[in-house]
């Protein structure tokens, strides 16, 4: 049976998602579970919940719980990781309110700007750690990674260790599911192709299954972009505004898969000081992310109670996760297809080779097969180049121990450098290392 190491299983209500979508496969079922956080509360809590579902669906998987990263590695067959460095105090506070002080605002700060540039820094260092790790517990696992800023992680793996590893995320399925309620039919209905990096793939085909033939939904999304823009519910209370979006689809053609919210600060066009007209205008959520947190962090303590109850019922249902499905068809060799995280040898041609892009793969017994998708649009590309620019020099502040890049990073993202001058820059990024304090790796402070 395989053995499947979840590294931040103390992400309770993620790692819930992934233990339902695992033991509800019927091959998988009866894997080695191994549930490793360095939160003993909170990893106590996903034991009893995975305990839990596993008497709720029948199964006999193997579940166990270890504080010890080597311990808990030893002999794996797939790694999940799924953990926060810093979590939202002190780190994520940081990242918000000292580039607020200086008019730099953001709304998610997990994957770009000087937010996803610091979570980086804080972050490459222990995930590298997790693969030194692996290289002598697990040297010919899997590892799946779901931590955030996603390419820039995949990218320093890559750089630094021969692991096999492919990064995921739920944008893609989760965007073609709300297009496909946007336009009023079946999910199933559709068949697309999308690419680019994390956070930034755009669908290069957006089409309709038809009896004799393939419709292009595209003429019919430009209708439906003329007419009330939708808003997605990220909460019980709160639903948020698709407006940046589709006014990027309707600049450059084609729609990009990660949310309003996110999206608006990954360029420079949405968030200005002193533009409140457009901050109404696109409906943006300015400290979305803080405000998720707050959320979580008041609600948590019900939620444990609730998940440590043993009267508590949990829905079979499985999520849309992808890492069940990879996990089950290279155990059973049943293909599935789905879109991962992978670096470009030569997967877009059109984007730099050393780059971490997004694109279709399949998996089947043999492992995981990206394909080539060949060349974005060229406009598409060079939005995506702005990224990549400051995801590379990230990395390489980190790989090369230069606090340099750090600053040329943040000068070249693109809220950033439309925000600031290049002292406001310098000074900035001083206090944040700063206040990050030990977090950051003692080559850069």
């Amino acid at each position: 049976m395989p053995k499947i190491v979840f590294v931040g299983a103390g992400s309770t209500v993620f790692a819930q998602n992934l233990l339902t979508d695992i033991l509800s496969l019927p091959d998988l079922c009866h894997s080695e579970i191994m549930l490793h956080d360095i939160d003993n509360g909170r990893l106590q809590t996903t034991a009893l919940v995975a305990n839990s579902i596993q008497a709720q669906l029948d199964t006999n998987a193997v579940i166990s719980t270890s504080l010890d990263l080597r311990e808990a590695l030893d002999a794996a067959d797939y790694v999940i990781t799924m953990f926060q460095v810093g979590g939202y105090k002190p780190s994520t506070v940081i990242d918000f309110e000292i580039p607020k002080r200086y008019g730099l605002r953001q709304t998610i700060g997990d994957t770009l700007g000087i937010g996803g540039i610091m979570r980086a820094i804080r972050t490459i260092p222990v995930m590298l750690q997790v693969v030194k790790e692996m290289e002598v517990r697990c040297p010919d696992a899997l590892l799946l990674n779901y931590v955030n800023p996603m390419a820039m992680l995949c990218w320093a793996i890559a750089e630094s260790s021969n692991i096999q590893t492919i990064g995921l995320c739920h944008s893609v399925q989760h965007t073609a599911a709300q297009l496909a309620r946007d336009l009023e039919i079946p999910e199933t209905d559709l068949d697309y192709v999308a690419a680019g990096i994390n956070h930034m793939s755009f669908f290069l085909k957006l089409e309709k299954e038809a009896d004799l033939e393939k419709i292009d939904l595209y003429p019919r999304l430009r209708e439906r972009s003329k007419g009330q823009i939708p808003y997605r519910r990220v909460s019980k209370s709160v639903s948020l505004s698709d407006a940046v979006r589709y006014e990027v689809f309707r600049r450059t053609g084609f729609f990009v898969t990660e949310s309003s919210e996110h999206f608006a600060e990954y360029v420079p066009w949405f968030i200005k000081s002193g533009r409140e007209d457009l901050l109404n205008e696109f409906s943006i959520p300015l400290d979305e992310y803080p405000r998720r947190c707050e959320e979580q962090i008041a609600e948590w303590v019900s939620l444990r109670d609730k998940l440590e109850n043993p009267d508590t019922k949990f829905e079979s249902q499985k999520s849309n996760e992808y890492g069940a499905g990879i996990i089950d068809s290279i155990e059973t060799g049943q293909e599935r297809t789905f879109n991962g995280n992978v670096m470009n040898m030569g997967f877009i041609t059109n984007l730099p080779k050393e780059a971490c892009v997004e694109v279709p793969c399949t998996v089947n017994g043999s492992g995981v097969h990206p394909q080539k998708v060949g060349k974005l649009p060229p406009h598409i590309a060079a939005i995506i180049q702005t990224n990549i620019n400051v995801q590379s020099l990230t990395v390489r502040a980190v790989l090369e121990k230069s606090k340099d890049h750090i600053y040329h990073a943040a000068m070249l993202d693109p809220r950033t450098s439309a925000e600031l001058s290049l002292e406001q820059i310098w000074s900035m990024v001083d206090e944040m290392i700063k206040a990050h304090g030990e977090m950051i790796p003692p080559d850069l402070r």
